[in-house]
């Protein structure tokens, strides 16, 4: 592993342990050249996921843009940090699992739209309005009334 602060190949682990729930490890290095410290996540691939754009466009799967996705919505909102890794990590699992090696972007956002329905209302609202365009108050008053439907369906499981 390359040092990120001199560049140096010969760097060595000091610690490794579990991450993610089992899906990953972490890796505490130190490199000997200049005394640099860094942490080091491993995560098993299944497959390599290109991302098929709206545009027709082909990208490489980016797990760091999912979980930016995911920051930028939960900014300001109390949810801890595990739980947003750990939906980010079951929508990485669930594509990789698909089958599919290209993955059409909106199916990604619809996955984040669901995981984000799950942890945090104004989260969804806030993706929501950019994943579906939103133009007009209306479309946000649209979403409020799924939300306040679906709180009201829970309440009457109660």
């Amino acid at each position: 592993m390359r040092c990120p602060f001199c560049g140096s190949l010969d760097t060595q682990v000091k610690d490794s342990r579990p991450a993610e729930d089992g899906t990953a490890i972490r890796r505490r290095r130190i490199c000997p050249d200049c005394a640099g410290r860094f942490t080091t996540f491993e995560r098993v691939q299944l497959r390599e996921l290109t991302v098929l754009k709206k545009t027709g466009r082909k990208v490489p799967f980016d797990r760091s843009k999912l979980v930016r996705s995911f920051e930028i919505a939960l900014r300001k909102r109390p949810v801890d940090e595990e739980r947003i890794e750990r939906a980010v990590s079951g929508i990485v699992r669930r594509l990789e699992s698909s089958g599919e090696v290209e993955i059409p972007s909106e199916q990604i956002g619809l996955q984040v739209l669901e995981s984000l329905k799950a942890l945090d209302d104004v989260a969804f609202v806030r993706y929501a309005s950019v994943y579906r365009d939103f133009s007009h108050a209306e479309d946000f008053e649209k979403v409020i009334e799924e939300i306040n439907a679906k709180i009201g369906r829970d309440h009457a499981l109660d």
